[in-house]
């Protein structure tokens, strides 16, 4: 980016940093100022909300520097010019873009695999799901599938989200046992037809989604079975995959 189109955006990355730091201090107004313990009454210089009133003030102070830097270099018409383009179908364009697609994906596939399937789903299940996504994804190197194979999954994540925010994994799990692990299972494998069908017509890429299944699948099983049974480490979740391995490993069948 040339210097001027730096200045437009630190136009709004300013007001951004000085947003932000407003809400840390409204955050930090919430705490007491000062208090009685035991009968004894604090002053305000030792309470805690002092050193978040701080940050957020100066990170208020510096977004607005910022903010003024960068009007003063790049001036109201650029500005103007710059709602002008957000308001525009070059937005569209642009947020639609390759690489900005490869950034959504990166973004959903980890927020998902952290805050949606590590603390509802087997382990196991989650780790298979995030990385066949992911190598297939990019090992791939085709925009046209990743675009594809990324509302695919975004799909399926909003799936899990509607089945999870409606308690249907209670509900249901009084019935029929891991029912979470049942339906990422089955989007697994939706997952990975889905992307066969894609491919299937291309020699070079279904040696790619050989590898990527080989990997994806192989990797979480022989490291967490090592985590799992020689170094006793619990998993995060422990469901459906977990219950199978301890069957096996422990001889529960021939109880």
């Amino acid at each position: 980016m040339n210097k001027e189109n730096l200045r437009k955006a630190d136009i709004f990355s300013g007001a951004i940093i000085c947003l932000f730091g407003l809400w840390i201090v409204l955050q930090a107004l919430k705490m007491p100022m000062k208090d009685s313990w035991g009968g004894v009454q604090n002053v305000w210089y030792v309470s805690p909300a002092i050193f978040p009133l701080f940050v957020g003030s100066m990170i208020m102070l510096l977004g607005g520097l910022l903010c003024r830097i960068a009007l003063k270099r790049a001036g109201f018409n650029a500005l103007a010019a710059t709602l002008r383009w957000l308001s525009s179908k070059a937005l569209f364009e642009f947020l639609n873009s390759i690489p900005n697609l490869r950034f959504y994906s990166i973004v959903v596939l980890f927020l998902s695999f952290v805050y949606l399937n590590i603390p509802r789903i087997d382990f196991f299940l989650s780790a298979v799901l995030f990385l066949v996504v992911f190598i297939t994804s990019f090992y791939f190197d085709d925009a046209n599938l990743l675009k594809k194979l990324f509302f695919f999954y975004l799909a399926g994540v909003i799936v899990l989200i509607i089945f999870f925010a409606l308690g249907l994994n209670e509900s249901i799990g009084s019935k029929v046992p891991y029912p979470a692990d049942i339906l990422t299972l089955g989007f697994i494998l939706a997952y990975c037809i889905y992307a066969w069908v894609l491919i299937r017509q291309n020699t070079a890429l279904r040696k790619k989604y050989r590898t990527a299944l080989i990997v994806g699948i192989a990797s979480p099983f022989i490291v967490g079975l090592i985590f799992k049974y020689f170094l006793l480490v619990p998993m995060p979740s422990e469901g459906l995959v977990i219950a199978v391995t301890d069957y096996f490993w422990y001889l529960e069948f021939l109880e």
